[in-house]
């Protein structure tokens, strides 16, 4: 996967060089180049932002070094490589648009940073506005490293297990089950004797149905979007039934 960042501050992304992405930047499956406005600069000071015209709070970044960072960048980039502004006013981010994303093969990402970024760069440099959540950071890097994390995790070979990718929270539309390691006895608490059996076509249901549990108790938004199964149906009212039971005896 590559990857083209506009950024007034590319050391920022130097976090990418650690854990999972490090590796894959090691095996060369996931390239990562950045781009300055700064460098493009035409004045002395190297200015980037200016005051908006109307008046108003802020500066905004300037169009002229921005559009000619994003030029360079596209000409780095392989052919059609889509350019994405990280933008408050975007498409949510998710796990879908990620793979998505991933099938592209090439992203330019660009950070806005002060007030935003002048329109015009919108209208004729940008190919879709993202957005990572409802809420405003003080630049776009961080959403920046988001999106290439969780991109870099759908590469074959990034992740030491692939398989496990496929198992992660909202993959499948879900969250995931309950997992628990060593020791079997904790806090007076104990495994569920279920993962002890050895029987894995049981085990299997247990963690369908905790699935889709968890996914009716913490996000049933995610649950209303997702065309269950008959046997993902039955699942979700066993997992139910169990639940409220439970429940019921704990009432005074």
């Amino acid at each position: 996967m590559w990857f083209g960042v506009i950024s007034l501050f590319p050391e920022v992304l130097g976090v990418l060089n650690s854990g999972v992405t490090g590796r894959a930047k090691q095996n060369q499956l996931l390239q990562i180049n950045c781009w300055n406005p700064r460098d493009f600069a035409t004045d002395k000071h190297r200015s980037v932002d200016d005051k908006p015209y109307g008046g108003g709070p802020g500066m905004l970044m300037m169009a002229e070094p921005l559009h000619a960072a994003i030029c360079d960048a596209k000409k780095a980039a392989p052919e059609n490589t889509s350019v994405i502004y990280l933008s408050p006013q975007g498409k949510r981010f998710d796990q879908e648009i990620a793979s998505q994303f991933a099938a592209k093969g090439s992203l330019i990402l660009v950070a806005g940073r002060y007030e935003g970024i002048d329109e015009r760069i919108i209208q004729q440099d940008i190919d879709e506005e993202i957005s990572i959540g409802d809420y405003i950071l003080t630049g776009g890097e961080l959403a920046a490293m988001v999106i290439i994390d969780t991109i870099s995790r759908l590469i074959p070979g990034t992740v030491g297990d692939h398989h496990s990718v496929s198992l992660d929270s909202l993959t499948s539309g879900l969250l995931k089950y309950p997992q628990y390691t060593r020791p079997e006895h904790f806090l007076d608490d104990k495994v569920p004797e279920i993962l002890l059996s050895g029987h894995h076509q049981q085990i299997e249901h247990w963690r369908l149905k905790q699935s889709l549990g968890k996914t009716w108790l913490k996000r049933p938004d995610l649950l209303a979007k997702k065309q269950l199964s008959q046997e993902e149906i039955s699942a979700l009212n066993e997992f139910i039934e169990e639940f409220l039971q439970k429940n019921s005896r704990k009432m005074p």
